[in-house]
């Protein structure tokens, strides 16, 4: 009995995800455990695995589509086993179930094909450069395909056609095709026609003699963003266009905070806490002395949590993530510690679960280990507030003699919603949190 392999539900929160890569193909013999396929959600990576032993008889999703939680995407059973193709407009209401052997799965939402491209182009090649040799007919170059004549002239006359549709059968590019279009092409240099196949294009006519096309004519590849980046992008978009922000920068006496951490980190069991660390917990105390910004504003209400679900903003290699520390007020400073660092390596290498990352009702982000003196943190909504922590550095202030003294100072960067918090509630908790970051000794032998 063939069985169907579902889209998962990666956390509680996630609705659809991006199937990002296949990793095993149609026809491939895979065994329980065995990688099928690799997804994303909009914070992280995760992976489809073979639920059973047998042959992957079918997929039903393309690589970069979009698809819904519970959705079949493939089919594992016996070599030559028919198992159909699923109903491509299921009955309306229909529902994928969660599990089971059931074969004939109504189909996930299928992406319209690209329109056929109908102008060849080409770029040319560095003369001598490897290429493959001549292969049987239909073999292809850059997944054109062409001829077996087409495909050796492309390689003596040192160009490569693009895919496109040729004159020949199917669109089978001929060689007449690829004559008539490199007598067109434009003189490139040596080091033209290198960058050209590196991805490099070109903008516009050549500055050469005779219109020749050289390597300062040509634009660098454009990269690609990855699906997480889009997504960081569209949330951030969203948060700067429905809210009304404005931030209020503030600061506090570092001394306490560098004597702590001096402390701290010559003893072995504490010398994983941070700066951070301290702050998050310093901010963490403040919210349950100002409850107003410990919110969020939703559908025009706006709900105070008597909990503490704590976010921190971390740089990963796939854009920025914010894990959250839930029930955080509860936890002692060596504990939240220790939460923070497992979540923020978690969301390092990609296996942070999904609701790890949302929940939050109070985000803070820190750039002051990177030297930011002051900056603007970016709502996240439906949070009214983020604290952004800055540098610690040099200030002169005025002791009660008149005298003027330098104290390490660390800056602190508020940003609020300002449809539900007016500037004196903002300022009051910057007062708040300046006075626990001040106090830290004391509230960290508490």
């Amino acid at each position: 009995m063939a069985t169907t392999v579902e889209m998962p539900k990666l956390g509680n929160t996630v609705q659809e995800c991006l199937l990002s890569a296949w990793l095993r193909h149609k026809g491939d013999s895979v065994a329980a455990g065995d990688v099928l396929a690799e997804v994303e959600t909009d914070k992280a990576t995760f992976e489809i695995v073979a639920p059973a032993d047998g042959v992957l008889l079918d997929t039903y999703v393309d690589e970069g589509a979009i698809v819904p939680v519970f959705t079949p995407v493939c089919v594992i059973g016996a070599a030559g086993e028919d198992v159909g193709r699923p109903d491509p407009e299921p009955a309306a209401g229909a529902r994928p179930g969660r599990g089971g052997n059931a074969v004939g799965p109504p189909a996930p939402p299928r992406r319209e094909p690209m329109p056929a491209v109908t102008a060849m182009t080409a770029v040319p090649i560095q003369p001598g450069a490897a290429r493959p040799d001549a292969g049987p007919a239909d073999a292809d170059i850059s997944g054109a395909r062409l001829s077996p004549r087409a495909r050796r002239f492309a390689l003596d006359h040192h160009f490569e056609p693009r895919p496109a549709a040729g004159s020949g059968p199917g669109g089978r590019i001929l060689e007449a095709d690829l004559r008539d279009l490199y007598y067109t092409l434009p003189r490139v240099s040596d080091r033209a026609a290198q960058q050209m196949v590196e991805g490099y294009a070109a903008s516009g006519a050549g500055s050469g003699i005779g219109g020749m096309i050289l390597g300062g004519d040509l634009d660098a590849p454009q990269a690609p963003i990855s699906s997480v980046r889009r997504r960081i992008a569209d949330r951030l978009r969203e948060s700067v266009n429905t809210t009304a922000q404005y931030t209020l920068n503030g600061s506090a006496n570092a001394a306490g905070l560098l004597a702590v951490r001096r402390i701290m980190k010559s003893d072995p069991a504490t010398a994983g806490i941070t700066i951070n660390h301290l702050v998050v917990f310093c901010a963490i105390r403040a919210l349950l002395q100002a409850p107003d910004l410990n919110a969020e504003f939703t559908d025009g209400t706006l709900r105070r949590h008597a909990e503490v679900h704590i976010g921190f903003a971390c740089d990963t290699d796939g854009g920025l993530m914010v894990p959250v520390v839930r029930n955080s007020q509860r936890l002692s400073l060596a504990d939240l510690s220790l939460r923070m660092r497992d979540l923020a390596a978690q969301a390092a290498n990609g296996s942070i679960e999904p609701d790890d990352l949302t929940g939050g009702t109070f985000t803070v982000s820190n750039l002051g280990s990177l030297g930011v003196e002051w900056f603007t943190p970016i709502l996240n909504p439906p949070q009214v507030a983020i604290l952004g922590v800055d540098a610690i550095g040099l200030k002169p202030v005025r002791k009660p003699d008149g005298n003027i003294e330098f104290i390490d100072s660390i800056g602190l960067s508020l940003t609020l919603d300002h449809q539900v918090i007016d500037g004196v509630p903002g300022a009051r908790f910057l007062r708040v949190i300046a006075r626990e970051i001040e106090n830290v000794e004391a509230l960290c032998t508490t």
